[in-house]
């Protein structure tokens, strides 16, 4: 059947060889060509990339391979491989004009066993079919979405950082319309896509207390917007508010509500939580993304005997807390030094060091992302093991 080809072509060639310069191939087509795999006892010990991984950033680099799948004639289509970096897309596209992307963010982690996996990648599935009915796409089915999370991380498992050095590869999943059109209306046409990249900790100083500054003259979304979806376009709206931060010498922006500037909203683009006699608080609010690490945080808090409370939270009641940290996929825990309200002048104040439940609630979640802790709630999938 692949008579044509030379008898030694490198992975990086393949798509070349059938398709001339275009880099894409349908993965069964990958599958038949590739090199044949190491032994099964040898299969988790790839060849790694020459990297010095205990000091990445949190930033792109470019892997070998990302996957897609393309929806056409009302139908989700066949999971192809790239090499590509760059996307073929029209100008009137939808994705540029009209905001009509999703995306979401998770990772894979190299264990201390030789084995990789991945967290709650069904979530994240969830999590972007919510946003597709939210902003009229189709949504990706949660077995096409596993399925390519588990491929892509295989294709670029050398890119998987080691397990000492606390780095990770993050997975990012991405779903575009690709209809060329003027008129305010949805797409006809979606590209789905999943790459990856090696990255360090989101803050420079990994596991360790930031400072956070209320912004009361900027919002980052609605109550009846699309806060509760990840958009692209709630990200957009937060840029200005994070780098006056920045420039202030803050790590992060602090939201309030957009409705009353009353209530606790988010910590930049992180959700927030407090901790108090034993209890761990988070806000409830329809313009709050719906994170799967603090759905994962508030199910280990009540594993440890704490209570678990989500409420609306008054600004005011920051003071009554002993400890307080923003979380996400990105940095997982990342404690609250303080919170300035410049406006009144008032700090709130939670200690320079990690508070002792926080610290406690990390090192658990990431034990069971590392494989170390039991994961009694079948949080995990290993990918390669």
């Amino acid at each position: 059947m692949f008579s044509f080809l030379p008898a030694k072509v490198s992975k990086k060639k393949y798509s070349r060889y059938l398709f001339g310069q275009k880099s894409c191939i349908p993965a069964i087509f990958y599958v038949l060509l590739r090199p044949k795999r190491k032994s099964k006892q040898h299969q988790n010990i790839s060849i790694m990339k020459n990297l010095d991984w205990g000091n990445l950033s949190f930033g792109y680099m470019k892997t070998d391979y990302n996957v897609r799948c393309y929806y056409r004639d009302g139908k989700w289509g066949e999971i192809e491989v790239c090499s590509d970096e760059y996307l073929n897309l029209h100008m009137a596209a939808t994705c540029l004009h009209y905001g009509q992307e999703a995306f979401e963010g998770l990772k894979a982690y190299r264990c201390k066993d030789g084995k990789v996996r991945i967290f709650r990648v069904d979530e994240n599935a969830a999590r972007l079919q919510s946003t597709c009915r939210g902003i009229l796409m189709p949504e990706v089915p949660t077995e096409l979405f596993i399925e390519m999370v588990k491929k892509v991380v295989r294709l670029n498992q050398e890119w998987i950082p080691t397990y000492e050095s606390g780095a990770t590869l993050y997975i990012r999943p991405l779903l575009i319309g690709t209809s060329a059109q003027v008129g305010v209306h949805p797409s006809k046409e979606y590209c789905f896509l999943i790459f990856v990249t090696p990255v360090g900790p989101y803050f420079k100083g990994g596991f360790s207390s930031n400072p956070y500054v209320i912004v009361r003259d900027y919002d980052r979304s609605a109550p009846l917007g699309t806060g509760k979806y990840k958009v692209g376009g709630n990200y957009a709206a937060s840029l200005f508010a994070n780098n006056l931060a920045h420039e202030k010498g803050y790590a992060c922006e602090f939201y309030l509500d957009a409705k009353e500037k009353k209530y606790i909203d988010e910590c930049g683009a992180a959700n927030f939580f407090g901790i108090k006699n034993n209890t761990y608080i988070t806000p409830k609010s329809t313009s709050i993304l719906p994170s799967i690490t603090n759905k994962s945080l508030m199910q280990v808090a009540e594993d440890l005997g704490l209570k678990v409370e989500r409420r609306p939270i008054p600004e005011e009641e920051l003071d009554t807390f002993e400890e307080a940290g923003a979380c996400g996929t990105a940095a997982v825990i990342s404690p609250i030094s303080y919170i300035d309200d410049l406006e009144t002048g008032k700090r709130y104040d939670f200690g320079q060091k990690p508070g002792p439940i926080s610290k406690k609630l990390f090192d658990t979640l990431r034990g069971i992302q590392y494989g170390e802790i039991e994961d009694k709630h079948g949080w995990t999938t290993v990918v390669i093991g």
